[in-house]
């Protein structure tokens, strides 16, 4: 059934095909360089920039000073990082299996790139040429694109492991294989209700269906499903507390530890990429995309160039926001045990974004049947309250932090207290046995 919907959502038309497309294969062709250079130079030194964030913002939460030495505040030391992985020596371990020990860093790095062809940055652009959309390749399917090339990444770490014969890193290659593939399935379970909302699965329809006043963002019709899609987000991208796969004190240093120089920084390259792309994805698919909120007039003719630049800058504030979470959380949250990360991704968040999709089917169908579409305001405060309850219901009635909390144990309070006993009991005992000895 769910494979109908969406074979039967890509083939709806999305709305922007009434604007005029260019009038020539030439003009396409120049603005779609243009868009994969400009697009390509935003991408690395944003993730440079990213580090360089996450390193002053660490030291601000620790009470220390960060980077400071390399460039104004320390802005420059990431490329003196890159600089130096570049310049430094290759090292090959003696039984490494080395055409996929070379092209594992690849297949981390590549996926990375190609999912933000899709993403819309802004709004289209209808030149003297004709319309310019702000993504470079504006797929009617974009959504299921992302999908398929984000899950080719889980490949890379896994032949990093893999290939590099040490079995430090292949435990963490199978510990982040079996992360991956749990939240996976998740991640993806939570982007259903926002396809049943906007209709489709082109992400610019998915823009389209929240512009208005700020209550058509689907965090407000969907708030569960942003709240499963975050924390599948941190653990699709191997972020504290889902940091299993480069548990240093276990692990040494995970999938890549017989890495060095550049291809270890493609590993970590990717992460950071991984992360603007989970928030570009919160972003566009619950936060209105590049729509600007309280206000139409980013939506309606005439779509002028200064629209298209003022939609790309509060797009990029919402991804900016989001990593500035992702790396708030790196260095304020412990890190889960491996069994709690599993209990968490199928025992609690798979069953209950199962239940929510259900739940936002049946509340789409019986408000439309009442006269409430879901482009009317009455339609998203409805279902915020429903959200709200089973917020409520779920996290403060059911779970009471028993999977969500790092520090939760197995064992309830009756068989905890039984091992206490035990344990007191074999301490007299071996007490007892010392004094009679």
């Amino acid at each position: 059934m769910i494979a109908a919907f969406l074979l039967q959502a890509a083939t709806q038309p999305t709305g922007l095909e009434t604007l005029p497309p260019p009038e020539s294969g030439g003009v396409w062709f120049i603005a779609t360089v243009v868009k994969l250079l400009a697009l390509f130079t935003i991408y690395m030194v944003g993730v440079m920039l990213v580090i360089w964030a996450e390193r002053r913002i660490c030291a601000f939460i620790q009470d220390r000073r960060g980077p400071n030495r390399v460039g104004p505040h320390g802005l420059l030391q990431s490329v003196a990082d890159g600089v130096k992985n570049i310049m430094k020596e290759e090292t090959y371990p003696g039984q490494a299996y080395l055409p996929l020990f070379v092209l594992a860093p690849v297949m981390a790095f590549i996926p990375a790139l190609l999912t933000w062809a899709v993403i819309p940055y802004g709004a289209p652009w209808v030149s003297k040429w004709g319309t310019i959309d702000m993504a470079i390749a504006p797929l009617p399917i974009g959504f299921l694109f992302i999908l398929a090339i984000a899950s080719l990444g889980v490949y890379g770490i896994v032949l990093a492991g893999w290939s590099s014969n040490n079995k430090y890193s292949l435990l963490g290659g199978l510990r982040s294989s079996a992360q991956m593939i749990s939240y996976e399935i998740s991640m993806g379970m939570a982007t259903i209700p926002v396809l049943i909302l906007a209709g489709n699965v082109s992400l610019g329809r998915i823009v389209e269906q929240q512009a208005g006043r700020g209550l058509h963002w689907n965090v407000v019709s969907c708030t569960i499903a942003f709240v499963v899609f975050m924390i599948a987000a941190f653990a699709e991208t191997n972020r504290v507390p889902f940091d299993l796969p480069e548990a240093e004190s276990e692990l040494v240093a995970g999938y890549h530890a017989e890495y060095s120089a550049m291809k270890f920084s493609m590993f970590f390259i990717a992460e950071y990429a991984n992360i603007m792309t989970a928030s570009a994805l919160m972003s566009t698919l619950f936060f209105g995309g590049w729509d600007i909120p309280f206000t139409l007039w980013d939506n309606v003719a005439p779509h002028t160039l200064i629209k298209t630049l003022v939609t790309f800058g509060f797009i990029w504030a919402k991804i900016l926001f989001f990593v500035f979470v992702f790396i708030w959380v790196r260095w304020t949250l412990p890190r889960f045990r491996y069994d709690q990360l599993m209990a968490l991704g199928w025992k609690f968040m798979l069953p209950v974004i199962l239940a929510y999709v259900v739940v936002i089917a049946g509340g789409t169908l019986v408000l439309e049947m009442f006269g409430f579409h879901p482009a009317s305001w009455q339609f998203s405060v409805i279902m915020f309250g429903v959200n709200i309850v089973l917020l409520v219901v779920i996290f403060g009635l059911i779970d009471r932090g028993r999977l969500v909390s790092p520090a939760y144990s197995r064992l309830d309070k009756r068989s905890l207290e039984k091992l206490r006993r035990l344990d007191r009991l074999r301490y007299q005992s071996a007490l007892t046995e010392g004094g009679v000895r």
